[in-house]
């Protein structure tokens, strides 16, 4: 975790600090229950919750002991028993190490969803009001980056809208996948331990019971919840993409705020870079490179080995933590997007109305010429058009009008009709209707 791309509110939730008193309740909780079964005494239980909660735990201690232990959570529960005293042999009853650890990664990979689930809700509020701001601003769109027909740029945000508001019920079904407990001892058997132990830990800590654990969680569930996360940053860098393009020089349609005081190039003055939306481009290729370890972490040897450790150690704390940022860093791109209207139209206008060419084209069509007729005709006209250097306003109607295939089925009029841009916006509340509902 790199400080300049972190939160703290997601970064605390992997410290060791935070690990070792999860750790901690677990066992506390584990040790509850055996009291309630009557396998350990229950005053032994109340100590050990009484002089844990009070105890800071030390990291650096912890430390210590594993360096000779060589085993983190003997570590751990060798100082928890220098803080408890006697009663700390009760701790760990039928435990294994995956219990602690895999149901301490479940409690952190649930905290962080709801970081991540409230950061897309704020996106999504962003988003939803620059579409509305934008709803009827016209734009062309493109397809191949290449003119196509127009659009507004409260479509292009609705459209993003729509793909986090998948995103978001996505990341809700992967939280609920991940937040399982495994209280199930070596080899998951139960043999040592009452699943009803698992049970009372699972509700204390607001997770569910995991099925049938091989002494670890099967890592099919991580698996999801890590591409889950790789398919929120695609989305992330789509729409940064987009903004990027728009930003260029010969475009310039929307751009990133700039600041007061902000320097956009150490040699160049007069450069204003899109520096934020490049930045989440970069930040989603490592969310998304987190994927595929994942995936590869599901084919353990038989009930269990340690090859997925060391990558969740990483890629938990790195993918939560950078994702957190990257979401919020769109989102505060989105609420200062400056947008260009009059540009908008002015690209728009570039081509001198060839993205009306389909309506013609239909129209022909309409008129009696086969689709191949129409489709020629418009094309010739099309691409002397094209070719054109300087002003093209009115040139395509112009060469339209002229020709004599044309002419012979539409007239001027009927022509200069099918150059009314605001034609393509026919149904833009219809759009946001499905997006944002009936309001």
């Amino acid at each position: 975790m790199i400080p300049r791309y972190s939160r703290q509110e997601m970064t605390s939730i992997w410290s060791p600090e935070t690990k070792f008193r999860i750790w901690f309740e677990i066992e506390a909780h584990a040790t509850t229950a055996l009291a309630q079964l009557g396998v350990v005494p229950k005053e032994a239980a109340d100590v050990i919750w009484e002089k844990g909660n009070a105890a800071t735990f030390d990291v650096e201690r912890i430390d210590e002991i594993e360096r000779t232990t060589k085993h983190d959570v003997i570590a751990f529960l060798t100082h928890l028993a220098e803080i408890v005293g006697p009663e700390a042999r009760f701790v760990h009853q039928g435990m294994t190490s995956s219990d602690v650890l895999d149901t301490t990664l479940s409690v952190q990979l649930a905290r962080a969803s709801d970081l991540l689930l409230a950061d897309i809700d704020a996106l999504l509020a962003a988003l939803e009001r620059r579409a509305r701001e934008h709803k009827y601003t016209i734009t062309i769109g493109r397809s191949h980056g290449i003119h196509a027909e127009p659009t507004t740029f409260g479509v292009k945000l609705a459209e993003a809208y729509a793909e986090f508001a998948r995103n978001r019920e996505r990341l809700v079904n992967a939280r609920k996948e991940i937040a399982v407990a495994a209280i199930s001892g070596a080899i998951g058997t139960f043999a040592n331990i009452d699943p009803k132990v698992e049970a009372y830990v699972a509700e204390k800590l607001g997770l569910a019971v995991e099925p049938v654990s091989t002494q670890v969680i099967p890592r099919d569930r991580h698996a999801m919840f890590f591409a889950t996360l790789g398919v929120i940053a695609s989305s992330v860098e789509r729409v940064a993409t987009e903004i990027r393009h728009l930003q260029r020089t010969e475009v310039l349609e929307a751009e990133e705020y700039f600041s007061p005081g902000q320097k956009g190039s150490s040699a160049m003055p007069h450069k204003r870079n899109p520096v934020l939306t490049e930045n989440l481009t970069g930040l989603s290729r490592l969310v998304r490179g987190m994927v595929t370890p994942a995936l590869e972490n599901v084919a353990l040897w038989h009930e269990r080995d340690i090859s997925h450790s060391s990558v969740e150690r990483m890629i938990g704390p790195d993918g939560t933590v950078t994702l957190d940022f990257a979401l919020v860093r769109l989102t505060g791109v989105i609420d200062k997007l400056l947008v260009y209207p009059e540009n908008m139209k002015r690209n728009l206008d570039l081509l001198g109305g060839l993205h009306n060419s389909q309506r013609v084209l239909l129209a022909l069509t309409q008129a009696g010429l086969s689709r191949e007729e129409s489709y020629a005709a418009v094309q010739r006209n099309a691409m002397k058009v094209w070719e054109m250097r300087g002003d093209r306003t009115g040139q395509f109607a112009a060469l339209l009008k002229a020709d004599p295939e044309v002419s012979s089925k539409l007239s001027a009029a009927d022509i200069d009709a099918m150059f009314d841009d605001f034609y393509h916006l026919k149904h833009v509340d219809t759009i946001f209707e499905r997006v944002f509902g009936a309001k």
